[in-house]
């Protein structure tokens, strides 16, 4: 009797074991790139990491201005790039270890000077979607969302947000989720768009560390995490 209980324990402990294991191998694996010029990128980074560190969807590796973290293989254990970066100058096998990654089924979230990465780069503005040509006064606008049936966007119809909006060139292939308002005509703020097998998110928020404490920001930032990272639809 007593060895059969024995082994009962031990049945329920590794079962305990494996569903622990299951669940860690469940979350979603995000590098958190951030770096660059301009933006305080280290402030940025302490907010978006504090943010993903207290959800237990994600698994965060953290990364400061070394671009050679997106030289193959080191983005393989990765499900999700997030980077803020602003200008600099980025190698090819930095480049094509990114954009192959993102081409092979990883998701890739921007946002804010991810436009303005690598300034002049055709195939950085092909990645993207779009790029940076200039920007208002930081202050509050409005946005409007175009398409509500988006996973990223569900539920939110317009809202208020103080940044420093960014206006850009984009290519009008882009799945455009928000426009933001600019001199009485919407500009866009939020896109989605694909990269061969992959996901590419960007949105034009997030120019310091106050505007990335903003509610409405970081829904949409641990939304799109999701989406990119295919554990939501479209």
């Amino acid at each position: 009797m007593r060895r059969t209980i024995l082994f009962g324990i031990a049945i329920v402990f590794a079962f305990g074991a494996l569903s622990t294991a299951g669940a860690a191998e469940k979350k979603l694996k995000v590098l958190l790139f951030t770096g660059g010029e301009i933006h305080d990128g280290k402030g940025i980074g302490d907010v978006i990491e504090g943010v993903l560190a207290k959800d237990e969807r994600f698994a965060v590796t953290r990364v400061f201005n070394d671009l050679d973290c997106l030289v193959a293989p080191k983005l393989d254990p990765f499900d999700v790039i997030i980077l803020h970066y602003t200008v600099g100058t980025i190698s090819e096998a930095q480049k094509r270890g990114l954009m192959n990654a993102v081409a092979s089924g990883k998701g890739f979230v921007g946002f804010h000077s991810t436009a303005d990465s690598f300034r002049d780069d055709p195939d950085w503005r092909a990645f993207v979607g779009g790029h940076f040509i200039t920007h208002p006064a930081y202050r509050q606008f409005q946005v409007s969302v175009t398409e509500e049936k988006s996973s990223i966007t569900a539920g939110i119809a317009e809202f208020m947000i103080t940044d420093e909006q960014y206006i850009l060139d984009y290519d009008s292939r882009v799945r455009v989720l928000a426009n933001g308002l600019f001199k009485g005509r919407a500009v866009p703020a939020i896109w989605t768009k694909p990269w061969g097998k992959g996901r590419v998110f960007y949105m034009s928020f997030g120019h310091d560390p106050n505007a990335c404490k903003q509610e409405v920001f970081q829904t949409l930032l641990v939304r799109s995490i999701l989406w990119a990272g295919k554990a939501s639809g479209d």
